[in-house]
């Protein structure tokens, strides 16, 4: 059965005549007589009494608003389609890691907003390895995550590197770590420490770290807010490792203090993950664009909300 078959068979039940449908059609009287009983044949039953008009069998007027039905949802389908690839899409749905939202999303969200003001902007903070998830499944349009090639090594998936980031050690001003310039893995080794929770990439990268250098993460704590990361360290026993960008506001608090790494030194990097087939949608090619412009002309280190993000060509 083909649509254009439930369109001949709707324009002869509107018409009463093979030569009317022909016309509405804009084809052959043959053409719409073959499409006729190619559909018959497909059904099993006649569908019109041939005559000096042709009229509906009892099949044909059961038939009728079943065929109504199919090519009404056939054209609701396509102006669908149309309006999101015209830019009118009702939502645009984005995870992104706690880090990026504090320190350079907000400026990127504000433009967007401004660009695409009929679009319902919704971003969810998750951990990368959840956010891959929900991206895989359709949850999301875009996620923005640490790096994890083992998630990313997809061929539907587009992956758009955006920076690289030293991770650092963030202690209490009075921790007795806080008189060295840089800290050894060998003495974090003895550190208790506040780790992100399971499923985030920050722990499995530093639990990766120490198992490479033959020593045991000693994690008492397991935590997933910035917030609560700060409030645990400033009690004073325990250290965490944090990434550079989400420690710019905690080096402003003087009850704490940030330190980095013995060389080399760890490092992240952060990426912009999405699907090939999404990035037909204008409004998902745009943030995108608008991400990276965003990095293109900003200094990692100094996020600026009163930064102007050029638009995207």
């Amino acid at each position: 059965m083909r649509l254009e078959q439930l369109q001949a068979f709707l324009a002869v039940a509107t018409t009463h005549s093979f030569q009317g449908a022909a016309q509405q059609c804009r084809v052959s009287q043959s053409t719409v007589s073959r499409q006729i009983q190619s559909l018959e044949a497909s059904l099993g039953v006649a569908l019109f009494h041939r005559g000096a008009q042709a009229k509906l069998t009892l099949a044909g007027d059961r038939f009728l608003p079943r065929a109504r039905r199919i090519c009404q949802e056939w054209k609701s389908a396509t102006e669908e389609f149309a309006e999101l690839l015209a830019g009118k899409q009702s939502e645009l749905c984005i995870a992104v890691i706690h880090s990026m939202c504090a320190a350079y999303l907000p400026p990127v969200l504000q433009r967007f907003c401004q660009d695409y003001p009929e679009v319902q902007l919704r971003v969810t903070s998750l951990g990368s390895d959840r956010a891959l998830k929900v991206l895989r499944d359709g949850l999301v349009d875009v996620a923005i995550v640490m790096q994890n090639r083992f998630l990313t090594a997809s061929a539907e998936l587009v992956v758009d590197t955006l920076y690289e980031e030293p991770i650092q050690v963030l202690m209490a001003a009075n921790h007795p770590l806080a008189q060295h310039s840089e800290i050894s893995w060998d003495a974090l080794a003895y550190c208790p420490q506040v780790v992100f929770k399971d499923g985030y990439g920050m722990q499995r990268l530093v639990q990766e770290q120490f198992q490479r250098r033959g020593l045991e993460l000693n994690a008492i704590l397991e935590l997933n807010t910035l917030d609560a990361f700060r409030g645990t360290v400033r009690q004073g026993n325990l250290v965490a490792l944090l990434p550079q960008s989400a420690l710019q506001e905690m080096t402003q608090d003087p009850t704490l203090v940030v330190r980095p790494t013995e060389e080399p030194r760890l490092t992240r990097q952060v990426v912009l993950v999405t699907t090939q087939d999404r990035l037909i949608f204008p409004p998902i090619k745009h943030f995108r664009d608008l991400v990276q412009n965003y990095f293109d002309v900003q200094p990692l280190a100094s996020p600026s909300s009163d930064l102007p993000i050029p638009s995207p060509s």
